[in-house]
């Protein structure tokens, strides 16, 4: 499954990071299910994942992001949340899921969730976000699956380094060494 989504995200391992959140989403999204006896495909189901999306702070993000992935926006025909950014309901949508609940895994720096939810949102979104957006989130998606969390400083420093590059080496860069190599000497843009 993850060779096909190699050539649509930036590099395997932010791949490998987003096919296992998306995992998450489909195993939080299978209890929840359960735990209001809905079956899968049906009505009830379509109707628990309005329920969820229109009250976004009464549950996990990961519950709310699977409700998205279920839903079409009624005004642009998408998944909700993915549309373009001129397609109102699913902005409504997309800026709504940021009230859902957030709860660090244990032995994780306190902040590390919600730096995943964020990044996991920009590179799912990425028509809504600049090229340096979503090459700072995209790049950092993987360590902070890991468990890593950058420190203020260590973040303004990678963003002051994606600010040099163009919006075409926002697209192509792989790695944040291929940043540091590509601005190393370069003048903020």
């Amino acid at each position: 499954m993850l060779d096909g989504m190699v050539g649509t995200w930036r590099s395997l391992l932010l791949a490998q990071a987003i096919g296992q959140i998306e995992a998450e989403l489909d195993l939080a999204w299978a209890r929840l299910l359960s735990d209001f006896d809905v079956a899968h495909g049906t009505a009830d189901e379509t109707a628990l994942g309005w329920l969820v999306v229109d009250n976004p702070e009464e549950h996990d993000w990961r519950v709310v992001d699977a409700a998205l992935d279920r839903l079409s926006c009624t005004e642009c025909g998408v998944t909700l949340a993915r549309g373009p950014a001129t397609c109102r309901r699913c902005t409504y949508h997309h800026e709504l899921r940021f009230a859902a609940r957030e709860t660090d895994r244990p032995n994780v720096p306190p902040g590390n969730e919600h730096a995943i939810r964020v990044s996991f949102a920009v590179a799912r979104n990425r028509t809504r976000y600049s090229p340096r957006a979503r090459v700072g989130y995209e790049l950092l998606l993987p360590d902070l699956v890991a468990g890593f969390l950058p420190t203020t400083k260590q973040a303004q420093a990678a963003k002051a380094l994606i600010n040099k590059l163009t919006p075409e080496e926002c697209d192509r860069v792989t790695t944040f060494d291929e940043v540091e190599a590509l601005t190393r000497t370069r003048p903020a843009l």
